[in-house]
């Protein structure tokens, strides 16, 4: 199986893939750019080319994350223009350096009327996926329910991805904290989550999970990731995930708090003792 972690990208993308490598990682996650803007980023093809070619080289999977004002759902159309341009952006770095994927959110909408929020999302990404021709998907994460009551169901994925046109352009990445937080999960093993997933056909698209404990209870609604083990899923739940023949195929990322050595070592430890007891 793939365990890994978010890693920075400071000195660069292949600087990224090393820290992975170094930390004990087999896949990784990052910020193709600033994650508080949507500008559109003139990045460095070679230094993104040669990521790539270390990751081909030492068997690492990535997936990049896109900036945090991305809103698929925004009421303003120049914020989804915005969305839409740093998208293809966010695609263009992560299959310069070989990445499978780029994690997005639905966003948040404000209006009145649910509906006109879920057809802003739909927009975007067929606008997005009409423009791109790379092999790097687009992978709809699943929300807390923090900020919004969209994205948290498997029903709402799955309708969404259906409704889009090219709908071969986009996976998903489980948010396991998310799944938890927004009472989608209780943190029980052979949990009904995994056949309502096989059953809405999100299960065969997961292209990636996130692997965060909550500090909150779930169902609070509360996206607070907090160190396996340590926090209110359990170990019996995690360590299930980990063993679950269905899963095994996904890369595992951590985007919890780092050890006391500012490294997520010590959980890539735990979650390979975990995982080898199947």
């Amino acid at each position: 199986m793939s365990y890994g972690c978010h890693v920075s990208t400071r000195g660069g993308y292949r600087a990224a893939a090393v820290r992975a490598a170094e930390a004990g990682a087999r896949s990784f996650q990052y910020f193709p750019k600033n994650p508080r803007g949507l500008s559109v980023k003139s990045f460095d093809r070679a230094d993104a080319e040669r990521c790539a070619a270390y990751c081909a080289e030492n068997g690492l999977v990535s997936i990049a994350h896109t900036p945090y004002p991305t809103n698929l759902a925004a009421e303003d159309s120049d914020q989804r223009r915005r969305t839409v341009d740093s998208l293809l952006n966010d695609l263009d770095i992560a299959e310069s350096c070989g990445s499978i994927g780029v994690v997005v959110h639905f966003g948040v909408y404000k209006g009145p009327e649910p509906l006109v929020g879920y057809q802003h999302i739909i927009a975007a990404l067929d606008e997005v996926t009409a423009r791109w021709s790379g092999r790097t998907k687009l992978l709809i994460e699943n929300q807390a329910g923090d900020h919004a009551f969209m994205g948290t169901t498997f029903e709402e994925l799955a309708t969404i991805r259906k409704l889009c046109k090219l709908p071969e352009q986009i996976g998903f990445c489980l948010d396991t904290c998310h799944l938890f937080a927004s009472g989608g999960w209780n943190g029980e093993p052979q949990a009904p989550w995994l056949s309502k997933a096989a059953d809405t056909d999100v299960l065969p698209h997961i292209a990636a999970i996130h692997f965060n404990d909550s500090l909150f209870d779930s169902g609070m609604r509360r996206d607070r990731h907090a160190v396996i083990g340590e926090g209110r899923i359990g170990e019996a739940g995690l360590r299930w995930m980990l063993t679950e023949p269905l899963l095994t195929h996904i890369p595992f990322i951590l985007e919890t708090p780092t050890d006391g050595t500012g490294s997520h070592t010590s959980q890539l430890t735990r979650m390979q003792e975990w995982g080898a007891k199947r």
